[in-house]
């Protein structure tokens, strides 16, 4: 089960302003209550530390669209579910109106009782309100990045299925690694292939009439070694002038032993993962 949570605040700055502010993702502790720290490895992808309600949760996270004074929208790629936008609307020449989306998923039970009681909703609002203190006190923002990414892609706004393409990290995590590094092109892109191959991969196991589990798990055990070794005695020992037809005995013993365990070579040991 998940949670959005949609909020807005008009703060008294020009748009571009309020913009740069939010581009200072480490910058985010000074007025995000539950933000403790904000790594930025490069223009596309944060690593998260947030604590609320005496909970601890890291993430990774990647900028799938950046629209300078408009719009950024990100996707956990690791650790916490929840994905989002902020969006920035000009009111005016000296005013602007943002708007955050945020969705992400509860985990455990002290999350699930936090979220029943609203306090991630709570703490977007205060947020958001100490955003709107800080900049319109300091009166100019502490930087600034102009550049975009993916400028035009418009993915719209980034729900937890964006989030969740494969899973980890105890059980929540986001879109692959090489989503990531190939930046949010590939991230939108994956999501197609990811479904995709989870299809062909269904309708493969139909036309086959094979589940897919049995074919990523099947192996089959090596011979007892004192078995091997008594068929190479048997096939090389014969006693020298003796002339009786050579014993398959445990030839046939070892087929018998493989017919039993699923008929695979031991050596390949079924398909692969």
């Amino acid at each position: 089960m998940t949670t959005k949570v949609e909020k807005s605040i008009q703060v008294d700055v020009p748009v571009n302003q309020a913009y740069n502010q939010w581009t200072q993702f480490e910058d985010f502790p000074h007025f995000m209550g539950g933000v403790k720290e904000v790594h930025q490895h490069d223009d596309q992808r944060l690593h998260w530390t947030a604590e609320i309600a005496g909970v601890r949760r890291e993430w990774e996270a990647a900028i799938l669209e950046q629209v300078p004074d408009q719009k950024i929208a990100w996707a956990a790629t690791e650790g916490a579910t929840n994905a989002g936008a902020v969006r920035f609307e000009p009111v005016g020449a000296s005013s602007t109106l943002v708007h955050l989306t945020l969705e992400y998923e509860p985990e455990g039970v002290v999350e699930q009782v936090g979220d029943k009681l609203g306090i991630v909703e709570r703490q977007v609002t205060s947020d958001l309100q100490r955003f709107k203190e800080l900049i319109e006190s300091e009166g100019y923002a502490t930087g600034a990045w102009r550049g975009s990414v993916n400028e035009g892609l418009d993915v719209g706004t980034p729900g937890v299925e964006t989030a969740g393409v494969t899973r980890g990290d105890s059980g929540k995590a986001g879109v692959s690694a090489t989503t990531v590094v190939a930046g949010a092109a590939a991230a939108v892109a994956g999501v197609a292939a990811a479904a995709g191959a989870a299809a062909a991969a269904s309708k493969s196991d139909q036309d086959t009439g094979q589940p897919q589990q049995e074919q990523e798990v099947a192996v089959v055990p090596q011979p007892p070694a004192d078995q091997v070794r008594q068929d190479v005695l048997i096939e090389a020992s014969e006693p020298e002038g003796y002339s009786a037809t050579p014993s398959t005995e445990g030839v046939e013993t070892g087929m018998t032993d493989r017919d039993r365990d699923g008929g695979d070579d031991p050596m390949i040991g079924g398909g692969s993962r």
